[in-house]
This record gives C-alpha cells, sequence and structure tokens, in this order.
C-alpha cells in the first residue's frame, strides 16, 4: 500500500462519513423511521442496497476461492439470483398488503403467533452464528492478506482489522438505521463494482486473455467423471455438485434467501410503494447477474495464472490457499491509487453487508419480541431498544469469531451447507402460505418445526460424523450424513411440503378474513387495481432481458 492508495481510502472515508451526517440530521422518530428509512426509498436506493448487502465476504473470499478450487461449481446460487425477480412480481403484493415490518410479522398474520416466534429464533441464531461471524471473520482476513500486516502494536491485525471493521460499521447502523445502509449503499456498489471489474480485465490482460483462461480451467478435471472446471452441470454422481442436487438445491435455498429472508426483504419493504419496490427488485436482478464474473471468474483466473506460473512485477504469481485469490490479486496486480479503489470496494461490500446484517436483526428483536411483549412501548423507546439490539449482536459476533476462525478455508461452502437445512421448512411454509388457501396456522407452523427438527438433527450428525470417522454404518447415518447436501435439501423441502398439506387438511382452514389480501385468490378489486398499476411494459421487457440473460448463461457453461 502506498501514499496514493492511503488517499484513496480517505477520500472515500471521508464520503462515507458525509453520508452519515446527512442521514443523522433526518428525523427518525418512529420505529418505520428507523428501521425501514421511512419507507420512501425510491428503486435505484432498494436495488443497490439489495445488492451491496448481499455481496460480503463470502463472496470476496469464498466465492472466488471457489473458483479457485472447482471452478464454476457454485455458480448455480448466483445465477438464481434471478428469484429476486419473483420478489418483485409475486411476494411485493402480499407483503405490501400486510404492513408488515417483518417476515415473522407476515407469518403472524398468515398463520399464528407460535409460527412467528419460531422464524423469529431461526433467523436471528443464523444471523449471529453464520452472517456476523463470517463476515468479519472473513473481513479480518481479507485486510490482513492485502495490507500484509501480521502484527500491530504486538496484536494480530487480523484482530484489529476484525474487531475495527465491526465497530466502524456498528457506530453509523446504530446512529443512522436503514436510511443509513440504503444511503452508504448507493456510494458503495459502484465503488466495488469497479474495484472488481478492474481486478477482472487486469487478471486477463495478465494471463492472455478470457480462452487462455478456459484452455487452462478446461484442462483441469475435478472428478473422476471426467467434468472439468468450466462445466457447470456435472455428472449426478459428483460427490460435491451433482447436477440435479445443484438446481434444485440452489433453486429451494434462492428461494427462501431472496423471497422469504428477512436480511434481503427488508430493503424492499423499505419502498415508497408496490412500484418503487418492484423495480428494486429488478436494478437488483441486474446487478446479481455480475458476481460470477467480478469475484467466481477473478478466482478461476488466479488458478490459471498460478498453473501457468506467471511472472508479476518480477515476481512469480503463486496462490496460497484458494481463498487467498481475491486478496492476492488485489495485492499483486493493482497499480498505486487503483488499489486503494478496490481495497475501498472490499471495505464498502463488508461494511454494507454488516450494515444490513445488524439492522435487520435489531429489527427482529426489536418488533418480534420486544414491542410483542410491551406494545404500548413509545416509538422513540423502539428506536434505542432497536440501537441496544444492535450492540449485543456485534458483540455476540465478535465473540462468536474464534470458533468460525476454524471453518476459513470452506467459508462458502459453509454458508451454504448450513442454509441448506434451513431453508427448506421456511421456505414450504411461505410457498404455500401463499399460494394455498387451505394451509391452515398449524400447518404452517408445523411445516416450520419440522424443517427445524431435520435441520439440526441433520447439523448435528454432520459434527458427530465427522468428528468420530469410525462409527459404524447405519441408517441413521446414510440419511443425516452420508446423503449429499443438496439431494438432502430437495426432500427436505418435500418433506415439509407434506407435512403441511396432511396437517392443513386434517385440521380447521383459516377463515376468510384472516386471509384476505394474503394469499392468491383473496385480493379485493381494489388490492388488485393497485397491483396492476404499479407496472408497465418496461418492467416486463426488464424482466425477460435478465431471464434471456441467465438463460443464455446455463447454455455457455452447460
Amino acid at each position: 500500500m502506498q501514499l496514493l492508495d492511503w488517499i484513496v481510502i480517505g477520500i472515500f472515508v471521508v464520503a462515507l462519513i458525509g453520508i452519515v451526517i446527512w442521514v443523522l440530521k433526518q428525523k427518525q422518530n418512529s420505529s418505520s423511521d428507523y428501521f425501514l428509512g421511512g419507507k420512501d426509498a425510491t428503486w435505484i436506493a432498494i436495488g443497490a442496497s439489495i445488492f451491496a448487502s448481499n455481496i460480503g465476504s463470502e463472496h470476496l473470499i469464498g466465492l472466488a476461492g471457489t473458483g479457485a478450487a472447482s471452478g464454476m461449481a457454485m455458480a448455480h446460487w448466483e445465477i438464481q439470483g434471478w428469484m429476486i425477480l419473483l420478489l418483485g412480481w409475486v411476494f411485493v403484493p402480499f407483503y405490501s398488503r400486510s404492513m408488515v415490518y417483518t417476515m415473522p410479522e407476515f407469518l403472524e398474520k398468515r398463520y399464528n403467533p407460535q409460527s412467528r416466534t419460531i422464524l423469529s429464533l431461526i433467523s436471528l441464531i443464523s444471523y449471529v452464528l453464520t452472517k456476523v461471524a463470517v463476515t468479519v471473520y472473513a473481513g479480518g482476513l481479507v485486510f490482513q492478506q492485502v495490507f500484509g500486516i501480521e502484527e500491530l502494536w504486538g496484536i494480530d491485525f487480523f484482530w484489529i482489522a476484525a474487531i475495527g471493521l465491526v465497530l466502524i460499521t456498528a457506530l453509523y447502523t446504530v446512529a443512522g438505521g436503514m436510511k443509513s445502509v440504503l444511503y452508504t449503499s448507493v456510494l458503495q456498489t459502484p465503488i466495488l463494482l469497479l474495484g472488481s471489474l478492474i481486478i477482472l480485465v487486469l487478471g486477463l490482460k495478465e494471463l492472455g486473455g478470457w480462452d487462455e483462461m478456459m484452455r487452462i480451467c478446461g484442462a483441469t478435471t475435478v472428478n473422476e467423471y471426467g467434468n472439468t472446471m468450466v462445466e457447470l452441470m456435472r455428472d449426478n454422481r459428483d460427490p460435491q455438485y451433482p447436477w440435479l442436487g445443484a438446481l434444485v438445491g440452489s433453486a429451494i435455498i434462492g428461494f427462501w434467501y431472496w423471497c422469504t429472508d428477512q436480511f434481503i426483504v427488508q430493503r424492499v419493504l423499505s419502498g415508497k410503494d408496490q412500484k418503487e419496490a418492484r423495480r428494486g427488485t429488478i436494478f437488483g436482478a441486474y446487478l446479481k447477474l455480475l458476481p460470477v464474473f467480478l469475484f467466481l471468474i477473478p478466482g478461476m483466473i488466479a488458478f490459471a495464472l498460478n498453473q501457468k506460473g506467471i511472472v508479476i512485477n518480477g515476481e512469480v504469481f503463486r496462490l496460497s490457499t484458494p481463498d487467498a485469490a481475491f486478496p492476492t490479486l488485489v495485492a499483486r496486480l493493482l497499480p498505486a491509487g487503483v488499489k486503494g479503489l478496490v481495497v475501498c470496494g472490499i471495505l464498502a461490500a463488508l461494511m454494507s453487508s454488516l450494515a444490513s446484517l445488524f439492522n435487520s436483526s435489531s429489527m427482529l428483536f426489536t418488533i418480534d419480541f420486544y414491542k410483542r411483549f410491551r406494545p404500548e412501548t413509545p416509538e422513540k423507546k423502539l428506536v434505542t431498544i432497536g440501537q441496544i439490539a444492535t450492540v449485543v449482536i456485534v458483540v455476540l459476533g465478535i465473540l462468536w469469531i474464534p470458533i468460525m476462525r476454524s471453518v476459513g478455508d470452506v467459508l462458502y461452502n459453509y454458508l451454504q451447507d448450513v442454509q441448506s437445512v434451513l431453508a427448506p421448512g421456511i421456505a414450504a411454509a411461505f410457498l404455500l402460505g401463499i399460494c394455498w388457501k387451505r394451509t391452515s396456522a398449524k400447518g404452517g407452523m408445523w411445516g416450520l418445526i419440522s424443517g427445524l427438527v431435520i435441520g439440526l438433527t441433520r447439523l448435528g450428525a454432520k459434527i458427530y460424523y465427522t468428528n468420530v470417522p469410525e462409527a459404524a454404518d447405519n441408517f441413521f447415518k446414510y440419511i443425516f450424513y452420508d446423503v449429499n447436501w443438496l439431494f438432502f435439501c430437495g426432500w427436505m423441502f418435500l418433506f415439509c411440503i407434506i407435512v403441511i398439506i396432511v396437517v392443513s387438511l386434517l385440521t380447521k382452514a383459516p377463515a376468510p378474513e384472516q386471509i384476505q389480501g394474503l394469499v392468491y385468490g383473496t385480493a379485493t378489486a381494489e388490492q388488485k387495481a393497485e397491483t396492476r398499476a404499479s407496472w408497465d411494459k418496461w418492467d416486463v421487457i426488464h424482466t425477460v432481458i435478465i431471464l434471456a440473460i441467465t438463460a443464455a448463461f446455463y447454455w455457455y457453461f452447460w
């Protein structure tokens, strides 16, 4: 890092502080102002926030790392981002009519209070133990490698970078709430995109172009069935990414994440109306087409540079581990000034992702727990409670980092593996809740419970059998450990669907007034008219373009 790099970083920090100060001058007297930014966000702010919130250290380190380790296999999870369109076209009208702040709150209206509590607990636990801790851990790791500093003041620089990142992000999130997240994202997103694009272009230039990358990676097999790094669809016997399991599993995880997870949906709930919310998801879907090229492909470029032994600045390019791909490219390829810009992009991604996590987590606690038990709490006090909850979540995330350090070389796989057992029950409850009028309160609740129990059993079995390799084979081990994680995700989703259907048919159907406007076929004429007026031909055209690009990607890398 040279002086010019530090100047660029300084300018970025000053701009960030300026935005936060501007946000703090806006009045935020209610919980709606604090958690949803006053519900007046435009489509640009919504789309940028969706993208910036999604892109975290699991992409900068994990996605690039999987590209360097196994090629295109993990691209399914990124390309399934087209499901943001389902959020905008299908779910936004129902969420808008329900007038809710959180996804658990929506389940309470559709089902019962117990369903709300179950989803709130699952969401909070998963945020603290996976998203917050992993993002912070990887953030410390990437800055340690980019800056090349092992220790500072006698302290491991990893901890200085990780905790410093958390404290700075928490400071502006606690102070400014959702508006801080939304408007800092507008600054951070273009910087992140530009920085990553520079890495892609310079990497291809050093390697010798796209065809050279495809040649080297295409000559590298990844399994005994002859599949190579450039193939998206692998043999169905592949132990990690069988093509059918990858399609089904990534679709279920994608549906849960993009359409029902508070982390993403909260960006959309902040829109001033259905039109802005839907267009925000369309803009977000366009942006979501980019990560494969901005993060996964650079990982493959790093692998190819390593294989070819390219000399850069008088030194042979060497990759210590797959997860070091992106920070190594930053450190070795970029000239002064540009390196500072890319570091700003990395900082932007980490801070935006963390800020969104803090805001969503504090909102879940404040609205779904505190306000339920103390409904008469003044709005200003709810804002204060949300700020305190954010601080607590920050502390819990930091305390979990030492445990998360043990999964540093498999970050992206670890996250997707955990999400593959969290997603099916929640996805099933939302899907049937919105699509089938007969889905009863107990049906939805037991779908969530069955998903939680099966998911925790799978995780527990994985921990046990991984540490006890000599354990005897039996039916339980086969089902909960040996079955491929993607196929398990698919079968688990089907099981939860069956549970919801059977319990619903055996229990009392919901009253028509309870599900008014919350299920297909129950909207009033006024509600239908409002939704129809919120889109035009250009929304349809852009949606078709996104789907066409997605199909073309699958065709090229098939």
